[in-house]
């Protein structure tokens, strides 16, 4: 008789356990951020793409007039961005090239002013919160209806007061030749080109319009700066690095991301400001020629600033530094 030899039954798997599920801290942070920005866009789809759209179709069509105050609107596919473009009187690309030229001085400038100031304010002093609020004040004094008053006031005073224009512009264009003949001198004999020259001798003319435009990139440099841990900067004084060191090594790398969002940001303030050449051009368009033109400059324009927004970002993306958290 054989023995026979009983095998286990297999073990049955257990049931798995329903684990409540608990939504991650980042699956939290961007319905945070999804719910912040909804407000945003339930406007962007009800008010503004209707209106985007509508200003596209316009430049599409021109209106003819036929009588009695009537205009009738034509199809006429791309001939108002040729117009605008190979017309009898087409200034649009000159006056385009003029807004970059002017872009590519304002860019450099600005960002380096609002750097400087934001490390300067950085630091430890009296009244340093006064100081930041001066800078800040062109921002709120130069916006919205408060730049309508004072336009409005100087174009007054200037229209009741004959100031002599031609004699001020005389006094600018010495002045200016001055500035230019000192930098030169001074920077001729440390070794430096008459490029550099040239361009800070502008930078120094137009001082004021550089410091009324750099008080949002001067905030955003100074969260940048405040967010660095201070351990940093006291490894680096143990080591005996020196504040020049410390600033390329370490200051500088850091607010690189901010370096980015400042660059883009002046760039689009400096194309839509109202002193800017080409939004003159569109508006001068719109008022006394034609709305369909007008429509097609600005898309035009839109699509230039689009493409320049995106080299910029892509060039200095190369060079940003990200402090890695894990």
């Amino acid at each position: 008789m054989t023995d026979q030899v009983k095998t286990p039954a297999a073990a049955k798997p257990a049931a798995p356990v329903k684990k409540k599920k608990i939504a991650s801290l980042d699956k939290r942070k961007a319905r945070a951020g999804w719910l912040f920005v909804l407000p945003f866009l339930i406007g962007l789809a009800i008010i503004y793409l209707p209106i985007i759209f509508e200003s596209l179709k316009q430049t599409f069509y021109v209106y003819k007039a036929v009588g009695d105050g009537v205009d009738v609107k034509t199809f006429v596919g791309f001939e108002n961005y040729r117009e605008v473009l190979t017309g009898s009187d087409a200034t649009f690309v000159q006056t385009l090239l003029t807004g970059l030229k002017d872009m590519l001085f304002d860019i450099p400038a600005i960002l380096i002013f609002s750097l400087f100031v934001a490390v300067i304010l950085n630091q430890k002093m009296v009244g340093r919160a006064a100081f930041r609020a001066i800078f800040f004040l062109p921002v709120i004094v130069t916006t919205g209806m408060m730049a309508s008053i004072m336009n409005a006031s100087y174009s007054s005073a200037h229209e009741a007061v004959n100031l002599g224009e031609q004699e001020m512009s005389a006094d600018k264009v010495a002045s200016a030749m001055a500035i230019e003949a000192l930098l030169e001198r001074i920077f001729t004999s440390l070794g430096f080109g008459m490029g550099l020259v040239t361009y800070i001798a502008q930078a120094v003319s137009n001082i004021a319009d550089i410091v009324n435009r750099s008080g949002v990139q001067i905030l955003i440099f100074l969260a940048a700066l405040q967010s660095i841990s201070p351990a940093i900067y006291e490894s680096c004084q143990i080591d005996g690095a020196t504040s020049w060191e410390t600033f390329w090594k370490v200051t500088f790398p850091m607010v690189s991301p901010m370096i980015l969002v400042n660059a883009v940001y002046t760039i689009i303030d400096s194309f839509t400001v109202n002193s800017n050449v080409v939004m003159r051009a569109i508006d001068d368009t719109y008022l006394k020629k034609s709305q369909n033109q007008s429509a097609a400059m600005g898309w035009m324009y839109f699509l230039v600033v689009l493409l320049i927004v995106g080299a910029v970002a892509g060039l200095i993306s190369a060079f940003v530094f990200y402090q890695r958290r894990d």
